[in-house]
């Protein structure tokens, strides 16, 4: 019953080890359409990772948020088509020409492997940040939501797939860049799931899929629920009550 909403759930793989991520993969990759690995999973594990999860019949978003001059991006953009990586990501604040280059060698290593070529997201602004950080600590003169519109844009002026955003903002990026824009949201948290850890601008997976979200990412009300499997079954039935879901 869950075959085209799990498409758009994404759960985090945030773990220490290649044991502990092959336990989730293993345990939801019939609920889940992408895994996503960041930097604490790559950092202590590397590149087999990706090998792993494939494996495992799991596909694979590589959270690595690369931002650095143009040429070392399209390098790394390089590398990780090679992996053969579904979904990768970079910082919309590196710039247009950096992100411009990303998908341009991109688009160049699928082309030459003749493999499918990967989405490129760009991350707007962390879902950990507040319009008080970016105020005082970043010294950014625009709002949250006006500097993430602004970051969209230049993102998909660039040629990237789509955009990494709080769900909060998804109204305000549809209307800006369009229906065929792709938006993942990260700071998701159920109804049901305690605290909000280290995210401030959440909503719950009804109301990010009701904004227009195209993926949700879920992490620690999965990882740290007893029953995994059941955890993410919720989190797929609150999907499914947004509305234009129902006949999914």
């Amino acid at each position: 019953m869950y075959e085209r909403i799990r498409d758009r759930l994404a759960v985090a793989l945030d773990v220490d080890t290649l044991l502990e991520a092959g336990v989730v993969v293993e345990a939801l990759r019939d609920y889940v359409g992408l895994f996503k690995v960041g930097l604490q999973l790559f950092t202590g594990e590397g590149a087999r990772v990706i090998g792993s999860i494939k494996g495992l019949g799991g596909k694979v978003f590589l959270d690595l948020k690369f931002h650095d001059i143009p040429n070392t991006v399209a390098a790394a953009a390089r590398v990780v088509t090679a992996m053969g990586v579904d979904v990768f990501n970079v910082h919309a604040c590196g710039g247009s020409e950096m992100m411009q280059a990303a998908v341009e060698a991109t688009s160049q290593e699928a082309i030459r492997r003749g493999i499918a070529r990967p989405t490129v997201l760009a991350v707007t602004v962390l879902t950990s940040i507040n319009d008080d950080i970016l105020s005082r600590e970043l010294v950014v003169g625009q709002r949250v939501g006006e500097q993430v519109v602004h970051l969209a844009r230049l993102a998909k002026g660039a040629g990237v797939d789509g955009v990494v955003a709080s769900p909060r903002e998804v109204g305000a990026i549809r209307e800006a860049c369009g229906g065929d824009f792709t938006i993942l949201t990260p700071g998701i948290r159920p109804l049901w799931s305690a605290g909000k850890d280290d995210q401030k601008r959440i909503t719950t997976p009804k109301e990010a899929i009701a904004l227009g979200a195209n993926y949700i990412v879920v992490g620690r009300p999965i990882l740290r629920a007893g029953d995994m499997v059941e955890a993410t079954r919720r989190i797929l039935d609150e999907m499914a009550e947004a509305p234009g879901m129902a006949c999914l």
